[in-house]
């Protein structure tokens, strides 16, 4: 059994329209909302073995406080610079890539793909991934190379109440 965590980057600032969208920053809200929903997983004793994410800037620094929270260091981020505007299968692909010494895995990304991504997985269906929303599920495999085929069952969908 592997359990994947879903994670849009927080709220990114858009007020230097001279920054790549690639090297955008959290903005303040993104800088609060993502150590309170990293506290949030945390508070439903959720393990997490692997954090991967996006390179974009406004990504690393959401993963960052999420693997800070679990008091682990910023160094064990496995980085893919394949997640940066990627659609669902590029989601789908990184995952069945992972190591099954992982048994959860928290995965953070951007719109559209992400939520793209997460229609795709199991019944249940969600109209936007909101900045720093989670969603969770549970697979059902030992191996993530069988993530595509394996038997899903969604979990929970977690989001900041001011989106």
């Amino acid at each position: 059994m592997k359990t994947l965590y879903v994670v849009r980057h927080a709220k990114s600032s858009w007020g230097d329209l001279t920054i790549s969208d690639f090297d955008r920053e959290l903005n303040v809200r993104g800088h609060h909302t993502a150590p309170l929903m990293a506290k949030k997983l945390l508070a439903k004793d959720i393990s997490i073995d692997a954090f991967v994410t996006s390179t974009a800037k406004r990504a690393i620094q959401t993963a960052t406080y999420f693997i800070k929270a679990y008091d682990r260091s910023q160094e064990e981020l496995i980085l893919r610079e394949d997640l940066y505007q990627a659609p669902a299968e590029v989601y789908l692909s990184v995952v069945a890539q992972q190591s099954d010494k992982a048994d959860s895995i928290a995965v953070f990304g951007h719109n559209p793909g992400i939520t793209a991504f997460v229609n795709e997985l199991t019944d249940t269906k969600i109209d936007d991934m909101p900045t720093c929303s989670i969603f969770a599920v549970e697979i059902h495999t030992d191996h993530w190379a069988n993530f595509a085929k394996a038997k899903k069952k969604f979990l929970f969908f977690e989001k900041p109440k001011h989106g």
